[in-house]
């Protein structure tokens, strides 16, 4: 059975989609930008905006139940490649081994001008 994650802790999603989808022991949660949840606007600078959106994923497990322990898998966007070395600085301190396997891509643009965007696939134990 399909189950829509929603929570005020995190953006609310600008299109028709779900936060996350639930199927059980899989859990996807949606492309998630750095949009901080109180005040609808996109926070500044790729450190900020990578620990925006790792806080905005990690409300979205909190909320089914799981936290980045149950991540099997990232996937990142982000507009510069320049930024990697940042981006896994913030990204790092928020994870522990066995890190999830993951993929970063450079891309052309990202929806409201953002710098990043992250996914991740969970799978519960």
């Amino acid at each position: 059975m399909v189950k829509a994650i929603h929570t005020n802790d995190a953006p609310q999603a600008i299109g028709p989609y779900s936060q996350a989808i639930d199927l059980g022991d899989l859990v996807f949660v949606s492309g998630q930008i750095p949009i901080n949840p109180q005040t609808g606007e996109v926070v500044e600078g790729i450190e900020a905006q990578t620990k925006q959106v790792m806080q905005n994923l990690q409300a979205i497990l909190s909320t089914a139940d799981l936290s980045f322990s149950d991540v099997a898998k990232f996937t990142i966007y982000i507009t510069n490649m320049d930024d990697f070395a940042k981006i896994n600085e913030v990204y790092a301190t928020f994870l522990q081994e066995p890190y999830p396997a993951r993929a970063c891509v450079e891309v052309s643009r990202l929806t409201k001008g953002v710098s990043i965007e992250m996914d991740v696939i969970a799978k519960r134990k």
